[in-house]
């Protein structure tokens, strides 16, 4: 089985955008470490995991369908040392790469 860590990359995404998670991703927390399993039909996608920071997990962690790109900034320059900038160009990164692996719908 393959490993994958998530790459970084950019997008413009609306900060009104809300996101839901996939039920066809299976999400399981090992040592500390978040990891992504797809289920989905497609055979391609079974042999690949997917892992996430400590920043990435505790905004999956806020993915639920009701918190907005937005709210989930917010609540990061409050948990997390960064600035506004920095944060909304990491969630517009991991949100690219969540959307590219269906991980979030």
């Amino acid at each position: 089985m393959q490993k994958k860590t998530l790459k970084k990359s950019a997008i413009d995404l609306s900060d009104s955008l809300v996101f839901k998670k996939n039920p066809d991703m299976v999400t399981r927390k090992i040592e500390g470490e978040t990891i992504l399993v797809p289920i989905f039909k497609a055979s391609d996608d079974l042999n690949c995991i997917y892992t996430l920071n400590n920043c990435a997990s505790r905004i999956w962690d806020m993915i639920d369908g009701k918190n907005s790109i937005d709210n989930i900034k917010d609540k990061m320059l409050k948990e997390f040392d960064t600035n506004e900038k920095e944060a909304e160009r990491e969630l517009k990164s991991l949100f690219k790469d969540l959307k590219e692996i269906k991980a979030v719908i």
